[in-house]
């Protein structure tokens, strides 16, 4: 390896060492301030001096916040199951039916994600206000299903656009009806896909904030993000960063259980349709 070669490797691995560290310490300061109290927590401390485990059972020792943990878990999940349930169905019409407008239509759907969640929080309000659903955990199903159908039917659509027509064709042959051809055809070769549209999904659910501190107004309603946010202390002058940052711990590392677990399905998911044969 020539001496260039080399510069440019260690050049390589070092930039790719210091994203990791700028990605990855800021929850790892987050852990470390987790298991500080008192005066500790205002101490810059890279390491923790003793593993106090008083926040964490503050946090989980609380009245509400499991309860909260457990909205977070219903609606992520729900919209999850809504979103891929609709975007299959949409994906096969959009990438197989042929009917005038199908771009057109593709293109619209992707636009609708453009919006920030601001601009449609008065209609969305109105409307959920409408329905009866305000403060319960189908207003914020509703709503974040509407924001992650966009993104889902767009990739489902681009991934099933490069499944083998034949295998399609085979199945109509053999007398499969269109629900046939969906569940039992399409659904074991979209798993990259789902893995990918459905976590992305459940990530978004489980983090937004702006919908679930508008469409639900009690400690029992709220999902974490919510909950983390209106943590209060002793006093109304004192803010809980100890409490804060175990409670942030508590629903972070699920996710990112999660992502390791699914990452090799996530990049296959992504890059679907990337590159043409």
């Amino acid at each position: 390896m020539t001496a260039n070669k080399m510069l440019k490797s260690i050049a390589f691995y070092a930039l790719v060492v210091v994203i990791v560290i700028f990605s990855i310490f800021p929850f790892y300061y987050a852990i470390v301030t987790s298991f500080a109290t008192g005066t500790a927590l205002f101490e810059a401390n890279y390491f923790p001096k003793a593993f106090d485990w008083a926040n964490y059972k503050a946090v989980l020792g609380g009245a509400t916040f499991p309860r909260n943990i457990l909205n977070s878990v219903f609606v992520a999940t729900t919209t999850v199951v809504f979103a891929l349930f609709l975007a299959v169905t949409a994906s096969y019409a959009l990438a197989r039916v042929r009917f005038r407008g199908r771009g057109l239509l593709l293109m619209t759907i992707l636009a609708v994600s453009m919006f920030p969640q601001i601009a449609v929080l008065a209609g969305l309000f109105e409307l959920i206000t409408y329905l009866g659903l305000f403060n319960s955990p189908f207003a914020l199903i509703l709503s974040y299903t509407i924001f992650t159908l966009p993104f889902t039917v767009w990739v489902l659509t681009t991934f099933m656009r490069d499944l083998p027509v034949e295998i399609e064709e085979a199945a109509i042959v053999d007398g499969a009806t269109p629900w046939i051809i969906i569940t039992k055809v399409f659904l074991p070769l979209l798993w990259p896909a789902l893995v990918t549209t459905g976590l992305l999904a459940f990530i978004g659910a489980w983090n937004e904030f702006l919908f679930a501190l508008t469409f639900t107004s009690s400690e029992s309603t709220r999902t974490v993000p919510v909950a983390i946010a209106l943590l209060s202390g002793a006093s109304q002058q004192e803010i809980p960063w100890g409490p804060i940052m175990a409670a942030s711990v508590i629903v972070t590392v699920p996710l990112i259980i999660l992502v390791l677990i699914f990452q090799r399905k996530i990049v296959a998911g992504l890059t679907a349709g990337g590159v043409k044969g």
